[in-house]
């Protein structure tokens, strides 16, 4: 646990999927309402950098393109997923995860609008391409459909034995979802849209997108090898910890077989038994982890 997570955990937003899903749905009701408000809301980094400032939260709101059963079914799963990973990282890194993913993706529009004067320079001088328009069709490659696939590649990576109904009918493991979505990315990649202009914002989009995970993967590997029973046993063992605290304040109920810290110490530890110990060993998040496993001689 960093000393940042330490000082501005208690700040992160807790159901943050859920608030997501509550975005699109102001971002429909605004599509409903006004169709053409929408282009004031898309992120549009030459707007930005002439005083449109709102565009880099208010992009968050616009939603996919259509509504209809299978963009419910869509927003369902991805709800589904993006809660087990908070219950399963915790608040504080589900958070950095969405985040950092929103600033890579803000990040990617300004390389990309960067890369379009190096390399289209001549065209934006002579007037053949307007720079409002043309950041504008940028602007829809950057949105939160990228955000959403960074989500399922994570959930891939920390759950790749969990099987979904794919049609609801065919039982497919995650893994290899998550295969075939990188796949997809990479046939996106080198295909590209068609045009010079298209196949540079898709490309700078994409590589964003990855570097999101990327920084998760080498970040928090840690957290893969959960599992779903796993997850249930950890909200156990907080709740007897909470009710346990309730009885007792004083009383040290968990101590780390390693490190000998107890709550005491640290009261943001976390504290769990290891099932591959043969005993009653409990370690310290910090252990958990990384101690040898303890085997009684036979």
């Amino acid at each position: 646990m960093s000393n940042f997570e330490k000082r501005f955990g208690k700040y992160a937003i807790r159901n943050l999927s859920l608030v997501l899903i509550l975005c699109y749905a102001f971002g429909y009701l605004i599509r409903l309402v006004n169709p053409a408000f929408v282009d004031f809301l898309t992120l549009n980094p030459y707007l930005i950098l002439r005083g449109q400032i709102w565009r880099l939260v208010t992009w968050i709101l616009v939603p996919p393109q259509s509504l209809d059963i299978f963009t419910l079914i869509m927003l369902y799963f991805y709800y589904s997923i993006g809660t087990t990973l908070e219950r399963t990282w915790g608040t504080y890194r589900y958070n950095l995860y969405i985040f950092s993913g929103m600033l890579f993706t803000i990040a990617g529009s300004f390389v990309s609008m960067a890369l379009c004067y190096l390399m289209f320079g001549d065209l934006f001088a002579a007037g053949v391409l307007a720079p409002a328009q043309t950041f504008a069709a940028g602007g829809t490659f950057f949105s939160t459909y990228y955000i959403n696939m960074s989500i399922f590649l994570a959930f891939a990576a920390t759950f790749p034995d969990v099987q979904v109904l794919l049609m609801f009918v065919i039982p497919v493991k995650m893994k290899i979802m998550g295969i075939l979505y990188a796949v997809l990315l990479a046939a996106q990649f080198i295909s590209g849209t068609g045009s010079s202009l298209g196949n540079l914002f898709l490309r700078v989009a994409i590589v964003a997108s990855l570097m999101n995970f990327v920084v998760f993967w080498f970040s928090m590997r840690s957290h893969m090898h959960l599992s779903p029973k796993q997850i249930r046993r950890r909200q156990e063992f907080r709740q007897e910890v909470k009710r346990g605290e309730k009885m007792s304040p004083t009383a040290s109920r968990h101590k780390c077989a390693i490190c000998g810290r107890t709550p005491e110490d640290d009261p943001s530890l976390e504290f769990r038994y290891c099932s591959k110990c043969e005993g009653s060993y409990e370690y310290c998040q910090y252990h958990l982890f990384t101690h040898e496993h303890v085997k009684r001689s036979h």
